[in-house]
């Protein structure tokens, strides 16, 4: 009915501009945009918060008022009258690691496709009193609701203690915590990455891991493991690094003097990195000697020499699902359970066939199919 009515009775197309709508050494407001346009007070904001209740031709004008004057909306006078700030908080890991760094541009462009913006605190050591400030810094700016991005154990184990005043929701942290959550399921990734290996006629996989306390790293490590147990294969003594190129070359170092080795399950893309400059310098080649898997796709991952085989993550899809739980809740619907975000394997050419071989592969339970990269 307020579409019919703003259509027929209140379409202000034919109304004259105000000769005196531009201000004058001030911020321009809504009113001043109506003056230019020759339109309500009302019908800008429809065309700001409802534009498809209004007819093109005034949408377009009032569009062009804006651009004119540089209208930007008064946000803090917007919740007012919504209740809506139209922003969502985000606690963050304040790392350059690729997978935190890439869960916050998923989170930011899933919020920016559905017209939130974002506010971000950042923390160097997650825990209960750092995350509970950060929400309660959030919550003055009268956000509208919250995500925690929470790779590492301790996070998630704070968030059963903090405050949750307005909608919180966890990422990238463990399923079934004190908050609902979304993430990448890492226990099927490693899976992934060990199969293939295996099928490639690889007898057992060596595992380069995350640091501890990182619940990436453990599912990981939980994945490999479990891999090589369905299978019957041996499994070697667990090697750690801390997500590093270093740590990876120190432990290549180390492992280009492990005799039988003929394959590697890296926890990480930068680990393999540097595995991969150990073992050349070694003069261990790959995957002629060693094959090797990383984890995340970093974009530079075509590019290592060899281009390296590794499971992709789609952080645009988990943010997208990270989004999508938060908006539940601050709409008041009913929070759904949001599967896991599946893993790919990325196959290129790191990984090949032993190159000591004492017949077929051992035989494993699939979960899945790679896609081989063109490269």
């Amino acid at each position: 009915m307020a579409q019919t009515e703003e259509r027929s009775n209140t379409d202000e197309s034919l109304r004259e501009p105000s000769v005196e709508a531009k201000p004058s050494g001030r911020r321009p407001s809504m009113t001043d945009v109506a003056n230019l346009a020759g339109v309500s007070h009302m019908t800008v904001s429809r065309v700001l918060n409802e534009p498809d209740s209004v007819t093109n031709q005034t949408r377009a004008k009032v569009v062009a008022a804006i651009r004119e004057l540089d209208y930007h909306p008064n946000y803090a006078a917007r919740t007012l009258v919504t209740g809506r700030s139209k922003t969502l908080g985000v606690v963050a890991l304040d790392s350059t690691l690729y997978g935190p760094a890439s869960t916050l541009y998923g989170v930011e462009s899933a919020a920016r496709d559905s017209e939130y913006g974002i506010s971000i605190v950042s923390l160097r050591a997650p825990n209960r009193q750092s995350i509970t400030e950060a929400i309660e810094r959030l919550r003055a700016q009268e956000v509208d609701g919250i995500v925690v991005i929470a790779p590492r154990v301790a996070a998630v184990r704070a968030l059963q203690y903090v405050p949750k005043p307005l909608p919180i929701i966890a990422t990238q942290g463990a399923p079934g915590g004190a908050v609902p959550g979304v993430s990448v399921d890492q226990y099927a990734g490693a899976r992934l990455a060990v199969e293939h290996l295996l099928k490639l006629g690889h007898r057992t996989v060596y595992h380069v891991a995350g640091p501890v306390e990182w619940f990436e790293a453990e599912e990981r490590e939980r994945g490999w493991r479990e891999t090589l147990r369905d299978a019957g294969a041996s499994i070697a003594p667990v090697l750690r690094g801390d997500w590093s190129p270093r740590s990876g070359y120190e432990l290549g170092c180390q492992l280009s003097e492990e005799e039988g080795l003929t394959a590697v399950f890296v926890a990480n893309d930068e680990m393999a990195l540097g595995l991969l400059r150990a073992f050349t310098e070694a003069g261990v080649e790959v995957p002629r000697d060693v094959s090797i898997v990383g984890f995340d796709d970093d974009p530079a991952a075509e590019y290592f020499s060899p281009p390296l085989t590794t499971v992709r993550q789609d952080f645009i899809e988990l943010g997208r699902r990270t989004v999508t739980l938060l908006l539940a809740g601050i709409e008041g619907r009913r929070n759904e359970v949001l599967p896991s975000v599946r893993p790919e394997l990325i196959v290129r050419q790191s990984t090949g066939l032993p190159k000591r071989r004492g017949g077929a592969g051992l035989r494993f339970r699939p979960t899945g199919s790679p896609r081989r990269s063109p490269r």
